[in-house]
């Protein structure tokens, strides 16, 4: 780490920043080896996973400090920098293939960071890793940090449409609660309109039989009126009915008394 410092401090750097990631993905995994509760395992791996994502992005930025200094370093320093960060690599690929292995065992249907498809799991990959040339691990290794980033990219726009179908879900139950508070108040007022108008039938119904009750009245008046008449006119000397103005028989003439001379 020392010569690497001589040849850049940020290589120096990086190379201590992953170092001590290694160092902690080695006491992780003894870690968890010792746990028993499948829920500790699983979070245990987790944690671990994290680790190695953030390996994977220092090794990225190993990588790219490499290639910035590539044509201003001497053939021996760029031989040590690519043997260096192949061995990151394949340090990172056993570690892979380790908490694959684990994941395996929990039935982890999550999808893998490192995982490509196609490939086994285990230590069928460890073994895959220690027959390839240095070439074949660096490419092996983008080409997996490549994958990485698609799947994180894929997770993201999931949860921004999740969040987006939430909003929109949100929306409309505001919309429809709005309209249903409408509904209510024109219910209200339906209903209010209602005993409106059953108060004024009601009253409307005791004024027509209130008039029902004074035609019946002068409908017998009447009546009485036509009897007296009729007994008037078929029994004009009946002195037991008063005369009526107008029909009474004509009064008879009187005789004025003359005395003789």
């Amino acid at each position: 780490m020392s010569s690497l410092s001589a040849i850049s401090e940020e290589l120096g750097e990086l190379d201590g920043q992953i170092s001590d990631i290694f160092r902690a993905l080695s006491n992780g995994f003894q870690k968890l080896e010792k746990i028993k509760d499948s829920n500790r395992q699983s979070r245990q791996l987790e944690e671990l996973t994290d680790r190695m994502r953030e390996c994977k992005r220092l090794i990225k930025e190993f990588d790219r400090e490499v290639k910035n200094l590539e044509s201003r370093n001497d053939p021996n320093a760029n031989k040590m920098t690519s043997e260096r960060k192949q061995s990151m690599i394949k340090e990172l690929n056993s570690y892979v293939a380790l908490k694959k292995q684990y994941a395996a065992n929990l039935d982890n249907k999550r999808v893998d960071l490192f995982e490509a498809p196609n490939e086994g799991v285990g230590e069928e990959n460890v073994l895959l890793a220690s027959t390839m040339t240095n070439e074949q691990l660096v490419d092996r290794g983008n080409r997996m940090m490549d994958e990485t980033d698609q799947a994180i990219d894929r997770g993201k726009k999931i949860v921004h449409e999740t969040i987006d179908t939430g909003r929109e879900t949100a929306a409309a139950l505001q919309s429809q609660t709005e309209q249903m508070s409408r509904i209510v108040n024109e219910l209200d007022s339906i209903q209010f309109s209602l005993k409106k108008a059953s108060k004024l039938v009601k009253e409307i119904g005791r004024q027509v039989a209130t008039d029902k009750c004074i035609m019946a009245l002068l409908f017998l008046i009447v009546l009485g009126v036509i009897a007296i008449i009729i007994v008037k006119i078929v029994n004009p000397n009946n002195k037991d009915i008063r005369d009526i103005p107008g029909l009474a028989p004509p009064a008879q003439s009187r005789r004025l008394l003359s005395y003789p001379n």
